[in-house]
């Protein structure tokens, strides 16, 4: 049954291409409320897509934000192991739009290279697995274990309402593991295992300092300029060793063994791979620690953005009456998101001056998570992949968020299973986004090989 379905993906590879730049032409940005329209076109083109495929009990299920895409195929009986894919296809915005060397929402191939908005970062990856069932169901009309599949539209605004979901729909989501394919690996081969994330907390601070804008000239001196506190503020959350600030924020933070340490430091990210991936003439972070435990297992805070005064051409000597900042904080395992918004709260608010109105507002806030490598769905994953890459795969932890990774942790209790084929070359959230079509041919070989491999090993 497997080589039937690796032998059909082989000859329907440009189908499956042709389909994914389909849906990558929707615009879902899911933050931007203009695009709801296109969020809903999106979530109705993966369900009718599922069911021509073969997957049963498509439902489109409405939440408080944007739709949840659930189907499955449950025909391999209850003796042997069901598989919950995730995936989502919403996308960030495109801005700065006049970066990008082709059109965001019109995939163009380049040589190997896919590129379009969404390519890596979710649209191709969840691909992946649609064309893989297909490849199944399409050559044997089988499956060898049962599938689920939960594809959600808020994954890049912090899955704000898939808590509620799925604490609603425990019985419907109920399976032995979960597959994300929303990483990436070393290179074009060597595939890399995640087997932890970090959490967020997203922060929005607020300050006013007068009623309306005032001239610089008649008031500068006396009333304070709120940019000139916001950003003495945001200056004090580190110090000179790199560390932030706000007391207990360290206090829950699980320090590595000495085994962990050697097994995370394995090469892969050196000071050169981060130098060369991001141009930047030196780096900078925690003192004490290399940059691959800087990147997944210590947490971090990054202001975001500021919104105040005048950006325009051209000068305007103006004390603005407000000014905002959004701030994110990366959490690691044991600490609790909702903790740290409230630490990161109270002491804005203790070391914000009196010539300032402030308020807080908590945005997003995820747990992170570590996964069990021990656990058969993960030697699944190490196995699929030496099938398709021809070598074992490395660990690691990641340094980005994944809400859902907490939630199948805390409300399924299954593992999660996270199986990506990206490169660190992609440019997510940024402009020129692409994915490595050899890695997307590749990865519907490898998803082909894990669903046969888990079903063995758990049955």
């Amino acid at each position: 049954m497997r080589n039937d379905a690796l032998t059909y993906t082989r000859h329907h590879r440009a189908e499956a291409l042709a389909d994914l730049q389909e849906l990558l032409r929707i615009p879902s940005i899911s933050t931007l409320p203009e695009s709801k329209p296109d969020m809903q076109r999106a979530a109705q083109w993966l369900a009718d897509k599922l069911g021509e495929v073969g997957l049963q009990n498509i439902k489109i299920i409405v939440t408080a934000g944007h739709p949840i895409v659930y189907a499955d195929w449950l025909k391999a009986g209850p003796t042997l192991p069901t598989l919950l894919i995730y995936g989502h296809y919403d996308v960030q915005p495109v801005d700065p739009l006049d970066e990008w060397l082709t059109p965001p929402f019109e995939p163009t191939v380049k040589g190997d290279n896919l590129f379009g908005r969404g390519a890596t970062d979710d649209k191709g990856q969840l691909y992946i697995h649609v064309a893989a069932v297909e490849a199944y169901l399409k050559s044997t009309a089988r499956l060898p274990l049962n599938i689920k599949f939960m594809l959600e539209g808020e994954e890049e605004i912090g899955s704000t309402h898939l808590d509620d979901f799925m604490q609603a729909h425990s019985d419907l989501l109920k399976a032995d593991a979960a597959l994300i394919s929303d990483t990436h690996i070393a290179d074009p081969d060597t595939p890399i295992i995640v087997t932890g994330v970090r959490g967020m907390a997203y922060m929005e601070i607020s300050m006013r300092g007068s009623q309306h804008d005032l001239h610089s000239g008649g008031y500068g001196g006396n009333v304070e300029n709120p940019l000139n506190a916001m950003v003495k503020l945001l200056a004090s959350l580190h110090n000179e060793q790199g560390r932030v600030t706000i007391p207990g924020f360290y206090d829950d933070v699980r320090e590595l063994t000495p085994a962990e340490r050697q097994a995370l430091n394995n090469g892969l990210v050196t000071e050169e791979t981060i130098l060369a991936e991001t141009g930047a003439p030196a780096l900078w972070g925690e003192i004490g620690y290399t940059v691959v435990e800087r990147k997944s297992v210590r947490p971090t805070l990054d202001i975001h953005g500021i919104k105040a005064g005048f950006i325009g051409s051209g000068q305007k000597t103006v004390i603005p009456a407000a000014v905002s900042a959004k701030v994110s904080m990366r959490l690691v395992p044991d600490q609790n998101a909702d903790k740290i918004a409230q630490l990161f709260t109270d002491h804005i608010q203790r070391i914000s001056p009196k010539t300032m109105e402030v308020s807080v507002e908590k945005m997003v806030c995820g747990d992170g998570a570590v996964v069990d490598i021990s656990s058969p769905a993960i030697e699944a994953a190490a196995e699929a992949y030496e099938q398709s890459f021809g070598r074992r795969p490395f660990y690691t932890r990641e340094g980005g968020s994944i809400p859902v990774v907490g939630l199948f942790n805390k409300l399924l209790n299954i593992p999660s299973v996270m199986m990506g084929f990206g490169l660190p070359d992609d440019r997510l959230h940024a402009p020129n986004e692409k994915f490595h079509l050899p890695n997307f041919y590749r990865g519907i070989e490898t998803a082909i090989h894990y669903y046969d491999i888990f079903s063995s090993k758990s049955n």
